[in-house]
């Protein structure tokens, strides 16, 4: 089955209420629930307090920003506590050795894109694979963000806000809406999601996880923001749960503040322009301020000081390559030549270090058709052979570096 079959395939028969679906190839994916601990950490408290430092105590944060239907605080979003993901594995009783942990882009709606890449690394490595969700993203948000009649009402009311806002759509409108109101839910939504990730690897380490063994090896394979997180939880590696991981970034790896997210599909031109100026220009005024976000982007928070030195090119660069460096052997890259959310000269850019003496490989490709960042494959009938070679290449690339 070639690419365009296995994803017409794939999106059509694996959904959130499918439970355990054998899908006849030697392979079943499964439907499991994941309930934060952390979500408290997002706006919306009444009184916050630092679990790890309890002595810290801050008051409730600012209202959402937003209106109408959007005007909803995080921390009361049922989708940031509990959530499905799905895991592809083998069939029978016995508990996979091996776990890909397969971070995705901001602002998907579904996982359908992503369901053919787990298949293929499923099937090539051997590891099962969990399509584990990010809530800087939209599947774990309400699905009326998501309604097609709402969302195009809001998208009318934002360009007469703002009659000069490019790229303004119903698809980031909700995220764009949001972001715009409060940037600061951007570090937010990391840090929770950053200690889910944590949580779930714990989990497998405790003996907790129906289809992963204790023990099991876990690598990631990152794409576009996920990468951000996935590059935060290698260099913090908290207790040593990521010691010997490996990690694959495709479509991503550079620094915050040298990609492009303004697309109809990621974020629309006024989201963007707020977001980059909390978390690049005027971050260290914003932490003055905000005793809370003070706290957790310090050296108090390894993973927060890492998250500082993931938003600016020049902000603690010397510590960031430091990290870089020390996981080179267990770090790859595969970017794309056309790519401009995350351009292919700023991901080898940023991994490679400013003197460009960093050993992590990173293979820039091209395709002999048009495709973008958010969809490098694209559902092209009459390009069906390109797509399912180019498929095969990047896919066999990173299966090849996580076989070793």
């Amino acid at each position: 089955m070639d690419y365009l079959d296995l994803h017409r395939h794939l999106e059509q028969i694996v959904r959130p209420g499918c439970g355990t679906l054998d899908l006849g190839d030697g392979l079943c994916v499964s439907f499991l629930e994941f309930m934060s601990g952390h979500g408290r950490i997002l706006p919306g408290e009444a009184r916050y307090a630092c679990a790890v430092h309890g002595a810290e105590e801050w008051a409730a944060e600012p209202a959402s920003g937003a209106a109408g239907l959007l005007d909803v605080q995080d921390s009361h979003v049922v989708e940031n506590q509990t959530f499905l993901y799905p895991v592809f594995h083998r069939p029978g009783g016995d508990r996979a050795r091996e776990l890909l942990l397969l971070f995705h882009g901001l602002n998907e709606k579904s996982w359908d894109k992503y369901l053919p890449w787990a298949h293929r690394l499923a099937l090539a490595t051997g590891k099962a694979v969990a399509l584990f969700p990010i809530s800087f993203h939209m599947n774990r948000a309400p699905a009326a963000w998501s309604d097609h009649r709402s969302m195009h009402r809001a998208s009318l009311e934002r360009r007469q806000a703002f009659p000069k806002v490019i790229a303004s759509s119903l698809s980031n409108v909700a995220i764009s809406i949001r972001l715009h109101a409060r940037p600061e839910r951007f570090i937010w939504s990391g840090l929770q999601t950053y200690r889910d990730a944590v949580q779930l690897v714990r989990s497998i380490h405790a003996d907790r996880h129906p289809l992963v063994a204790p023990g099991a090896r876990v690598d990631i394979l990152a794409y576009s923001i996920g990468c951000f997180l996935a590059q935060i939880l290698m260099m913090a590696d908290p207790d040593g749960l990521f010691r010997d991981s490996r990690l694959c970034l495709f479509c991503g790896g550079a620094v915050f503040n040298r990609m492009s997210p303004v697309t109809k599909f990621i974020l629309d031109s006024e989201a963007n322009v707020a977001l980059y100026s909390f978390v690049v220009e005027h971050l260290e005024s914003h932490l003055r301020r905000d005793a809370r976000l003070r706290h957790y982007l310090s050296e108090a928070h390894a993973e927060g000081a890492h998250f500082r030195s993931m938003l600016n090119y020049g902000v603690l660069r010397a510590e960031r390559e430091a990290q870089f460096r020390r996981l080179a052997p267990r770090m790859m890259a595969v970017a794309l030549a056309q790519d401009r959310v995350v351009p292919p000269y700023e991901v080898v850019n940023t991994l490679q270090g400013a003197a460009r003496d960093i050993p992590v490989p990173a293979e820039v490709l091209d395709f002999p058709y048009e495709y973008q960042h958010e969809n490098p494959f694209p559902d092209q009938e009459a390009r069906r052979r390109e797509v399912d070679a180019e498929f095969r290449r990047v896919f066999g690339l990173i299966a090849a570096f996580l076989a070793g």
